[in-house]
């Protein structure tokens, strides 16, 4: 049975000023339902995301600030810093951890500026709503073997296709220069690519 992650509920003092943060930052306004003065419920979703985002009134326990470590992904982590900064988020820099993996819980091990491998999964930044909910921006090119199934290759929005496409055409145009020879079946080079990629099974030469 498949258990997709659908929504997270995220704790604020103030409904309607956490509404415009993140309907500021861009995110898609789904629902602002209130049945009386004491519950309310308003859900966004992040741009290209399959999971929502809850917040509102008699919603969780949970106190407002308090939700950490909610990841979001991006295949371009500073131009994702340069939209946060646009739409008012106050993002930290670009940092990647001194370990090399993944990276510690707060701000201990970050180093400055991006994985110097810019290697998928490496490179963070990290930004929080008004009340101090604190999220995280991964920079994920490469999906590791195994995370997506190939036989159901999607793409969440038109950046994202297009940044597949991109990266499908830097490496058709090193095929092409390691043969030295137009390839007429570059549709079939791409679209192999891009499944491949995305899946994390092995890239074609």
């Amino acid at each position: 049975m498949d258990m997709k992650l659908e929504i997270v509920v995220v704790p604020v003092s103030d409904v309607d000023r956490a509404k415009d943060f993140y309907t500021g930052l861009g995110w898609r306004l789904d629902a602002d339902v209130a049945t009386d003065d004491s519950f309310r419920v308003v859900q966004v979703t992040p741009p290209g995301s399959p999971a929502s985002v809850i917040f509102g009134t008699s919603v969780t326990e949970q106190a407002p600030g308090t939700a950490r470590g909610l990841h979001l992904v991006v295949d371009d982590i500073e131009a994702a810093h340069s939209e946060l900064k646009r739409n008012g988020a106050d993002p930290s820099e670009v940092f990647h951890d001194a370990g090399g993996v993944f990276h510690h819980g707060g701000t201990d091990a970050r180093v400055p500026g991006p994985d110097p491998k810019r290697t998928s999964y490496g490179s963070f930044l990290s930004f929080s709503d008004p009340d101090g909910n604190g999220y995280v921006l991964q920079e994920i090119t490469t999906r590791l073997p195994g995370r997506l199934d190939p036989a159901t290759t999607t793409y969440s929005s038109a950046g994202d296709l297009a940044s597949a496409l991109r990266r499908a055409a830097a490496a058709h145009g090193g095929h092409e220069a390691r043969t030295g020879a137009e390839d007429p079946d570059w549709p079939d080079r791409y679209a192999r690519y891009m499944v491949a990629e995305q899946a994390g099974t092995e890239l074609p030469e």
